[in-house]
Order: structure tokens, then C-alpha cells, then sequence
């Protein structure tokens, strides 16, 4: 992408971003919450399966909120969009850490680095060697689509809860405070779950098929590359599968765009992509998925990348 032409988007980029309140995606939040409360007290009488389907699809558009909050949306009050988001609908996720973990995440000259990338799925290719084949086994379980579905949710919540436990034992500031926040959350979650005809069962269902659905995007993010951006993906979102997902996840899928401007505000990206879809294209170095059922198809029981790093040297 020349200089001149990267200027001309990141001027684009610069006048889509907000100048006032986001009432849209206010509005977005709020519609959320209350189909989930319509998930809980209305449909388990009506179709219990119904309200597990409704329940999981607003855990995951839940999720994809905090990302916008995080980035500082709809508002430019950090105390009050957080509090908007406060309620961990997962019930695994502290909002705190995912907004310090993930901010990390941005720094896009560490992206896939197995020490400095805290959502890195790759190991450093030593540490593999090392591994237990029962565990390699299970992390190569972990690398196909459908595996990490299933066990993506549990595994990446036990490598998160330890890695917050090292880094408090080391002293660490803020994990503590994050992690009762997240609890009294959870406590107020489940309290709104008890008073309601789903069962607790049901509703954990759901919060751990919300976190299973939020894998389809993050299994697809990033790759191995030697040009920082050409580790981040497009998804392009055709079809009603793409549809759905791409609202799910709110135009992540659209991913490039996000990592060069993440300020710009989620109904923002596809313009921004489709009017300059070839220079995205080039920027990621071709790193495009057509649809996600194609890659349902392609990845459902085969792996997309390798575990160890493949292009990891080591930092001996």
C-alpha cells in the first residue's frame, strides 16, 4: 500500500470515528440485555431449547460489546460504558482483563508471539517438544475448528486463570481487584438466573456455547507471518451464515481493518472495507477467507495452522 494511498485511508479511517455519544451502539446494548432477560423469563415456557439458542447468541454478541467498550465506545466516559457491560454474561471473563490483555494484544509487532501476544494459540516450538503427548494430542485436538469449539472455551480459561495467578503472585496490580468484580458480577448473574423458569443448567449451557461461538472468530484472526500485517485476517461475511456470524461478532471478521484503525466503531468497518477491499487485501498479504462456511468445511476436523510456531526462532 503506497504512502499516499494509506494516508488517504487513515484520513477516511479518522472522520468515521465518533464525534459525540454512539446511540446506535447504546442502543445495541441495551437490546441486548433485555433479549437476554426475554431468554431467561419469557421462551424456557414456551421452548426451552429456544431460550438456550437466544441465551448463547446474546453471550457471544455480549462479548463482541466489550470489545467496542473496551475501545472505548459508544461513550467517552470509561466508568459508564464499562458499567454498561458489567454484567458477565459468560460467567468466565473478567471485563478488566480482557480489556488489559486484549489492548496488549494490539501491539501488532508482537502478534502470534507464544510470550508477548496474550491471545496467541501457537507454543514456542521448544516448549513443544517438551509437552506430553497426551497434552500434544489434545492441544492438536484444540488446532481443528470443531476442537476448538468444544474444547477451546475450557482450556483457554484454565491457561488464563493460571497465567492471572502468576502474574498476582508476582505482584501484578490490578488482577485482584478484577477478578472480585468479575465475581460479584457473577454472583448478580446468577441471582437474575435463579429468580427465572431456565434452569442453571441451561443457562451454563449457554454461557459456555456463547464462549464456543466467539472461537469460530478467534480461531481465524491471525496466522504466522513475517510482516506484522500480514497476520490478521479478513473473513468476508457471505451468505446468512456470514451474516449472522459477522453481526455476532460485530465486523470483526473483518479484522485487518480493525488492527490498522481500531478506533473506528463496528457499523463503520464494511464501508471502509468494501471502498478500499483491494488495498486491505494487499496490506494482509492476501490473508482472505471467503465465507465461514467454507471454512467450516476446510477446518472442521483439519487443522489451519500447527501448534508449535512454525516460524518461531528461538530467543536463546
Amino acid at each position: 500500500m503506497s504512502d499516499a494511498l494509506s494516508a488517504e485511508i487513515r484520513a477516511e479511517a479518522c472522520a468515521t470515528l465518533p464525534k459525540g455519544p454512539e446511540w446506535d451502539t447504546f442502543a445495541l446494548i441495551l437490546a441486548c440485555h433485555a433479549l437476554w432477560l426475554v431468554a431467561l423469563f419469557a421462551l424456557p415456557e414456551v421452548s426451552l431449547a429456544g431460550a438456550i439458542v437466544l441465551s448463547t447468541l446474546m453471550v457471544a454478541l455480549q462479548s463482541s460489546l466489550c470489545h467496542e467498550v473496551l475501545h472505548g465506545h459508544p461513550f467517552r466516559n470509561r466508568l459508564l460504558n464499562e458499567a454498561l457491560v458489567f454484567l458477565p454474561l459468560n460467567l468466565c471473563v473478567p471485563y478488566g482483563r480482557f480489556r488489559d490483555t486484549h489492548l496488549q494484544h494490539h501491539q501488532d509487532e508482537n502478534l502470534t508471539d507464544p510470550y508477548d501476544d496474550p491471545e496467541c494459540n501457537y507454543q514456542d516450538p521448544e516448549v513443544w517438544a517438551r509437552l506430553p503427548r497426551w497434552r500434544q494430542a489434545l492441544l492438536r485436538v484444540n488446532n481443528t475448528l470443531l476442537g476448538r469449539m468444544l474444547l477451546g472455551p475450557i482450556l483457554g480459561q484454565i491457561s488464563f486463570m493460571i497465567a492471572d495467578y502468576r502474574l498476582a503472585r508476582a505482584g501484578e496490580p490490578g488482577i485482584a481487584r478484577d477478578w472480585a468484580l468479575h465475581f460479584a458480577g457473577c454472583v448478580l448473574v446468577l441471582w437474575i438466573v435463579a429468580l427465572s423458569p431456565m434452569p442453571l443448567w441451561a443457562f451454563v449451557l449457554s454461557a459456555y456455547a456463547g464462549l464456543a461461538v466467539l472461537k469460530i472468530r478467534t480461531y481465524l484472526e491471525h496466522r504466522a507471518h513475517d510482516d506484522k500485517h500480514g497476520r490478521t485476517a479478513i473473513v468476508e461475511g457471505r451468505g446468512v451464515l456470514g451474516t449472522v456470524l459477522g453481526f455476532l461478532f460485530l465486523n470483526n471478521n473483518l479484522h485487518i481493518v480493525h488492527h490498522l484503525y481500531p478506533g473506528v466503531p463496528w457499523h463503520r468497518l464494511p464501508m471502509l472495507y468494501r471502498r478500499h477491499k483491494a488495498q486491505f487485501q494487499t496490506r494482509n498479504d492476501g490473508y482472505v477467507l471467503k465465507s465461514y462456511a467454507s471454512i467450516f468445511r476446510q477446518f472442521a476436523f483439519r487443522a489451519k495452522d500447527p501448534v508449535p510456531h512454525p516460524l518461531w526462532k528461538s530467543r536463546k
